[in-house]
């Protein structure tokens, strides 16, 4: 059996975006997920009740521009993978991949879905057996760092066993654009 997760977050609304773009709405609602995972800085309860609608379990974790009643990280079980969520903010500078791949270790998970950067990015650690997946930003909101694409995007993950595939969904002018990776760990 395979397990559908959807790995966004990234918001920043109202702050910074007044809502999801239309087309990455639609590219999301397109699937259905098992789990939705989100990485913090939604800034709106309306972004909960919107991931609510996508899928049978959700984790949300407080980024640093969230003032809502949110864990600072979440680990869970997917098929015989542990997937750690946390948002990014403690790590400088942002989305240091050791520093990540340490607090993969500490939170004894094989995959770290994390945020803050606001440019996707997916690197498998081989030496510690970790994959760090970072979806993006879900509006493209402008996020503090010189590598921020400003580009809608998120990920999606599907687990079978220790099998793991990952796309990552962006939302180009000319349309969606997706990047493949595919792990066993």
């Amino acid at each position: 059996m395979t397990t559908n997760v959807l790995a966004i977050g990234d918001f920043h609304i109202p702050s910074r975006a007044r809502w999801i773009p239309d087309a990455l709405e639609r590219e999301v609602t397109k699937d259905k997920y098992d789990i939705v995972l989100c990485t913090g800085d939604l800034t709106s309860e309306a972004v909960i009740t919107w991931l609510e609608k996508l899928g049978k379990e959700i984790y949300v974790v407080r980024g640093n521009m969230d003032h809502l009643k949110l864990p600072a990280h979440a680990v869970i079980d997917v098929e015989q993978l542990k997937i750690g969520v946390y948002h990014g903010a403690g790590i400088y500078p942002r989305g240091d991949i050791p520093k990540l791949t340490m607090k993969a270790k500490q939170l004894g998970v094989d995959v770290l879905v994390t945020g803050h950067t606001h440019y996707p990015q997916v690197v498998m650690v081989k030496e510690h057996k970790v994959v760090i997946v970072n979806p993006g930003s879900a509006t493209g909101a402008w996020g503090g760092d010189e590598r921020a694409s400003l580009i809608p995007s998120f990920a999606v993950m599907q687990v079978d066993k220790r099998n793991l595939r990952v796309q990552v969904k962006e939302v180009k002018p000319h349309g969606i654009e997706v990047a493949k990776y595919e792990f066993t760990l």
